[in-house]
């Protein structure tokens, strides 16, 4: 497993995040990282890219067909080309990226189906105009690209804390409605046995109920009664899970200590506070697919395209977090 591939697949063309990569290895955190890392996207825009963001980095056009027999050397960017038709360097996002975007998965799920590669990182992709409402994100989308058959699970990781939405892009009107004692009793399985296995560690689990203040009265929702027997359930099965939690008071010094993860009911009531207190330090990890998924916490950011300001942190972290897997 050692000699396989870590694989980062481009995702939107029209992103900061090539920037990010460039950055990335500026830094040399691709050259001292422990195993071959591949980039799966297209060289000439790459390049052009590079050319304009004014970084000088050696290219290496890796063949498929003759990958195993193929030496990787860490001081270049090695990238599996994927032929991609543009008329700007950076272009405003819209769907014309979208076969590109698919093919550069294909390429990365079929090396990761034949043990190639071990694991994935992902740049950004636009929920707009690359899923438009087929999937709720990119989790749900690799869940059904794979025929995953475990319901998968978002994580925002960081190595003193992290937090889980239950339900991940939904709009709040919705939410209620999609909140499970089986979804709940999921999530935290799969996050238990990931801390487990692979970060060799018992994690201890909080988690935030729905309603201000956990109340639940004739006037305020039922999603407590949920909550509370998918927490018994668990604790019998010998896992560490203390609530349901207000929100509002949940995110101490103290309580960050106390715990390893937080399980919330939706997305922005635990990614909020989360970006608030780790700023870019903190990865995407999906869980629940046939291999280990990461994405840097950030987005498109089309403001800052071009700019050359962008954080590279989250990448950083994401190739980093590798390192740790047991």
């Amino acid at each position: 497993m050692k000699n396989n591939y870590l694989l980062i697949v481009h995702g939107e063309p029209n992103s900061i995040f090539s920037e990010i990569l460039f950055k990335a290895y500026k830094k040399k955190v691709v050259q001292k990282f422990n195993r071959p890392i591949l980039i799966i996207g297209s060289v000439n825009l790459i390049k052009s890219q590079m050319k304009v963001l004014k970084y000088s980095i050696k290219i290496k056009s890796v063949d498929l067909k003759n990958l195993k027999n193929t030496k990787l050397n860490k001081k270049y960017l090695n990238i599996v080309d994927v032929k991609y038709s543009y008329k700007k360097i950076f272009n405003k996002v819209s769907d014309i990226s979208n076969s590109y975007i698919n093919k550069c998965f294909d390429i990365a799920i079929n090396l990761l189906r034949e043990k190639t590669a071990f694991a994935l990182i992902n740049g950004p992709i636009s929920k707009k105009y690359f899923l438009k409402k087929k999937y709720l994100g990119m989790t749900e989308y690799l869940a059904k690209k794979t025929k995953s058959r475990t319901k998968p699970t978002m994580l925002i990781f960081n190595p003193f804390f992290s937090v889980c939405p239950i339900t991940t892009h939904l709009p709040l009107n919705k939410v209620s409605k999609n909140i499970t004692k089986k979804k709940i009793i999921s999530n935290v399985k799969n996050i238990n046995n990931f801390y487990k296995n692979n970060l060799k560690k018992n994690p201890k689990f909080a988690i935030l109920g729905l309603n201000p203040h956990c109340e639940t009265t004739e006037k305020i929702g039922e999603e407590e009664k949920i909550i509370k027997p998918a927490i018994n359930y668990l604790s019998k099965k010998r896992i560490f899970i203390k609530g349901p939690f207000s929100a509002d008071t949940f995110f101490t010094k103290q309580n960050l200590t106390k715990y390893d993860v937080c399980i919330g009911m939706y997305h922005d009531q635990v990614l909020t506070p989360m970006k608030t207190i780790f700023n870019f330090n903190a990865i995407n990890l999906t869980l629940g697919l046939p291999f280990l998924r990461v994405s840097p916490d950030h987005g498109i950011n089309e403001s800052m395209i071009g700019k050359n300001k962008s954080n590279p942190l989250s990448l950083i972290s994401s190739i980093n977090f590798f390192k740790k897997i047991k």
